[in-house]
């Protein structure tokens, strides 16, 4: 009894004491939004909080980075079960998914850019700064309706914080024509408050280029055939009768190739170009985009730290990887050869592929001398030499040299299966673009890494394609792809193409060009095609097999994984059912 009497004094006197410590309060802890406001440090912190919500992107296996879309597309098989992409590829996710929430977190951007342009007047600061700081505010609003507009389309237009004595059951979802012409407004207004280019100390800050990017992004998205008169989304109306998806309008692709080329022109105008290495190698040209932080190709790029994470998941096993970002066969076939041409033109119904001859690619055998700039060693297999730049800079397979020695996917190589746990290659390549040769993960030593979500040679694309979609292949759309191709040391496209012809030559270059960058998965579903590429089988080397180098029972195509698509249930996401719960006129999107 006297041992618990003691016990309970001994609580009370931790309790009364914690007490007492956590009731002295730091100054800082009792803001107020007059006082955040009132306070040029306090209010830059709060904008730094909303720069907060602009999603990493770059771990496309981890939730919380709000990316399950690059292995959810056919560029990529992401090995760790956790991975949310997982459920989108075996079509059983739904409604009432919690994870990775980007409909909550995207609106949370939202309501903290509103409450700081409400109240940013009162900040006492510099004109000429305050004005910038309104210019960010207002592209990250535009930027996070755009988040949510790309995966559920007609999304409510928050232009203002929401207070207590709102009735937000009058909130519903606005037309997606609607939304989109309110983010080219706000790209406008953040745009004429912007700089073209930020000071060393200001590096990461939104500048002009970025709010002109996404409004070309977003005018592009509104050309699609997706949103643009798509019958699949005809009836689709709130419960007034309003309609959420328009009639076609092909003024459209011309708006949305204006709105680039204005981008390019004036981002041109003030320094930016095309990346090139310094020794103008074309592979390191491409590869370097990725690497060199803040660039003169980089539009907007997200910094992301020490992202130790990515590495490890993108590094194989006896690196001190994980092997989890396995691209395809089916794009790796894509990748074109050293003359330009397409290895693979299509696939048996066996899956076996049909080889392009006058490409000069060969799917048996193994180059006797390795590559002349070291990027595979001798004894690879024939299939991986004589590729294009692009694919030595993005893809890491057997035999490539990283980091100074050969890579050994075959089973009993020291990066083969045989030596995994549960995260392995699944696919014998691993994502080698936007990867650090230069960190060590054994020693803990990691690069900084950013993630680009605009550059220069993106929106020549998006150029290129709403130009060609609204005037056919004319000169200027030759010109902007062809200026990708030679980055990389591909020649030209061939002349006198089709309007036809030439979308199928962009939406390849894209395809290649615009690699990991979280297009693919938008592309596909804006062109309305997810449903013929998502509901197939993909491919990867035979994993399981395999003694050496050289040993052919590695390089047999093997099915991965056999993936669902629905449509058109599956072109955009669901509102979340909590969140149908608390509004009932929030529509839910069809099939859903």
């Amino acid at each position: 009894m006297n041992k618990l009497l003691v016990t309970f004094a001994i609580l009370l006197l931790c309790i009364t004491s914690c007490t007492k410590t956590y009731l002295r309060k730091a100054p800082d802890e009792d803001l107020d939004i007059r006082k955040v406001f009132s306070e040029r440090k306090y209010a830059e912190s709060f904008l730094s909080s909303a720069y907060h919500n602009m999603p990493v992107m770059l771990g496309a296996a981890d939730w919380d980075q709000r990316n399950p879309f690059t292995g959810a597309s056919d560029e990529m098989e992401i090995t760790f079960l956790g991975a949310y992409s997982h459920l989108l590829n075996s079509g059983a996710w739904s409604a009432n998914d919690y994870f990775p929430d980007i409909w909550g977190f995207m609106f949370e951007g939202i309501r903290k850019t509103n409450i700081f342009l409400d109240n940013v007047d009162q900040v006492p600061m510099d004109e000429t700064e305050r004005r910038w700081w309104k210019g960010e505010a207002t592209f990250l609003r535009a930027f996070y309706h755009f988040m949510l507009a790309r995966i559920y389309g007609a999304i409510p237009i928050a232009d203002h914080a929401y207070t207590l004595n709102e009735d937000y059951t009058k909130i519903r979802r606005r037309p997606v024509n609607e939304v989109v012409d309110f983010i080219a407004q706000e790209c406008d207004k953040a745009a004429a408050l912007l700089e073209w280019k930020v000071g060393a100390d200001r590096l990461g800050r939104i500048t002009k280029p970025a709010a002109m990017a996404l409004k070309a992004q977003a005018l592009l998205y509104m050309a699609s055939p997706l949103w643009n008169g798509n019958p699949d989304y005809s009836n689709l109306r709130d419960n007034e009768g309003t309609r959420l998806f328009p009639d076609f309008d092909a003024e459209r692709w011309r708006r949305a190739a204006v709105a680039a080329k204005e981008c390019i022109d004036g981002a041109e105008a003030n320094g930016y170009h095309l990346y090139r290495a310094a020794n103008n190698d074309p592979v390191r040209n491409y590869q370097e985009v990725f690497l060199e932080r803040h660039n003169p190709e980089v539009l907007l790029a997200r910094n992301a730290g020490e992202h130790s994470h990515f590495e490890r998941c993108s590094n194989p096993i006896s690196y001190g990887g994980f092997s989890i970002f396995c691209p395809t066969q089916e794009l790796i076939d894509d990748y074109e050869m050293a003359n330009g041409l397409r290895p693979i033109t299509g696939y048996q119904p066996d899956g076996s592929p049909v080889i392009n001859a006058a490409s000069g690619y060969q799917e048996a055998g193994y180059a006797a001398a390795k590559h002349p700039l070291d990027y595979y060693q001798a004894g690879v297999r024939n299939m991986y030499v004589n590729r294009e730049p692009r694919f030595y800079a993005s893809i890491n397979f057997n035999g490539a040299v990283w980091k100074g020695r050969g890579i050994q996917f075959w089973f009993e190589g020291l990066d083969g299966r045989r030596r995994a746990g549960s995260d392995y290659c699944i696919t014998g390549y691993l994502m080698k673009k936007m990867v650090n040769p230069t960190s060590d993960i054994f020693q803990n030593r990691f690069s900084l890494n950013t993630f680009i979500f605009y550059r220069l040679g993106g929106l020549y694309l998006d150029y290129a394609e709403a130009l060609n979609e609204a005037d056919g292949a004319v000169a200027d759309v030759y010109k902007y792809v062809n200026a990708v191709r030679d980055r990389s040391g591909l020649g030209p496209l061939p002349a006198g193409l089709t309007k036809e012809q030439m979308r199928e030559k962009i939406w390849h270059e894209r395809r290649i060009e615009l690699a990991f960058e979280t297009h693919r998965y938008f592309d596909t579903r804006r062109w309305k095609i997810a449903a013929g590429l998502d509901s197939k089988e993909i491919h990867g080397m035979n994993i399981g097999a395999g003694n050496a180098l050289n040993d052919d029972n590695f390089y047999q195509r093997k099915v991965i994984e056999k993936r669902v698509f629905i449509a058109p249930k599956h072109y955009l996401w669901p509102i979340q059912q909590e969140e149908i719960n608390k509004n009932g006129n929030l529509v839910q999107n069809p099939g859903w």
